[in-house]
């Protein structure tokens, strides 16, 4: 692996989704339009929880963080997506392209780990109703989150330096859109069995064993939900929101371990899942919890008539 004997490339091209122009066009439209329809509702949903009061609780402040790792992992890839439609040779620098894939696994494996959270959260508001403000505090919750960026650093930096001490002479051509380990990997000049196994282990079995045990603790809630239902609203407002968390843990995990739990070749669907990935199910996460959540659209509504056309009067 001794970089002496090898040209270094600086540069990689990027096949893109298609080499068609008309095709081009088309996601282009879609990808913008989608973009900045959703990418504006996020931001509501920060500014309706951090401006409104009745929304302080735990549950809310987790869900803030949760829009913005959002907004901030469809914003790694999108903008550079749209531009490079327009572009011939779509190109990304050697720095560039680590900086890329070390911000899509921090940003992301921050996004697990603060779904776990999120999961912690709820089994204290079910399980633990007569102890969840003491034990889900502000400053607990701080700190969680703060474990959750941290965690999320940690995973980034092991990808990265794995990637970066592999030698690359050519070819330099990514077949995708963006830079991620399954492609990089995939065209070092060297035997990459080692990497490509802590690559899977850091990135596949972590999203599979986090995935398992989401999927249980939401079914454990559920189970407790059901058999002490009781009469009062609460009671179907906690079974909505555990399936809003349900989904929005299928839509981040799914992808992910289709794409990391399994050896680094290439199939057809890469490409589809990786744009669900990267760029529309961030930006649908926080939207879908908000559609199942009477009090934090009722807040928006306030928010909206408030500020926005109050002054157009």
């Amino acid at each position: 692996m001794e970089s002496a004997n090898y040209t270094r490339v600086t540069e990689f091209v990027l096949i893109g989704l298609s080499q068609t122009r008309e095709v081009q066009l088309v996601l282009f439209v879609l990808f913008l339009s989608f973009y900045l329809f959703i990418l504006p509702g996020n931001i509501l949903i920060i500014c309706t929880i951090r401006l409104d009061p009745h929304l302080s609780s735990p549950m809310y402040f987790l869900l803030a963080n949760l829009a913005f790792l959002d907004i901030w992992y469809s914003s790694i890839t999108a903008p550079k997506m749209l531009v490079d439609f327009f572009v011939e040779r779509k190109i990304i620098s050697f720095a560039g392209c680590i900086a890329q894939l070390f911000f899509l696994h921090f940003v992301g494996a921050s996004e697990m780990f603060l779904l776990t959270v999120m999961a912690f959260d709820r089994y204290a508001a079910i399980c633990r109703p007569l102890h969840y403000a003491t034990l889900m505090n502000r400053h607990l919750c701080s700190i969680l989150v703060a474990l959750s960026w941290t965690g999320g650093f940690i995973h980034s930096i092991i990808q990265v330096a794995l990637i970066v001490r592999l030698p690359f002479c050519g070819p330099n051509e990514l077949d995708n859109y963006f830079c991620d380990i399954t492609q990089v990997v995939r065209i070092a000049c060297t035997n990459t069995f080692r990497e490509e196994l802590v690559m899977i282990f850091s990135s596949g079995l972590i999203s599979v064993v986090c995935f398992i045990a989401l999927l249980m603790s939401y079914a454990f809630l559920l189970a407790m939900l059901k058999k002490h239902s009781g009469s009062g609203e609460s009671s179907s407002r906690a079974v909505s929101t555990c399936y809003s968390h349900i989904t929005i843990v299928v839509l981040m995990f799914g992808p992910s371990i289709y794409i990391y739990a399994r050896p680094f070749n290439s199939f057809s669907l890469d490409k589809v899942v990786s744009v669900f990935h990267t760029v529309i199910f961030p930006l649908l996460n926080p939207i879908i919890y908000t559609l199942r959540n009477k009090e934090v659209k009722a807040a928006m509504r306030k928010l909206v008539n408030r500020y926005i056309l109050c002054k157009e009067r």
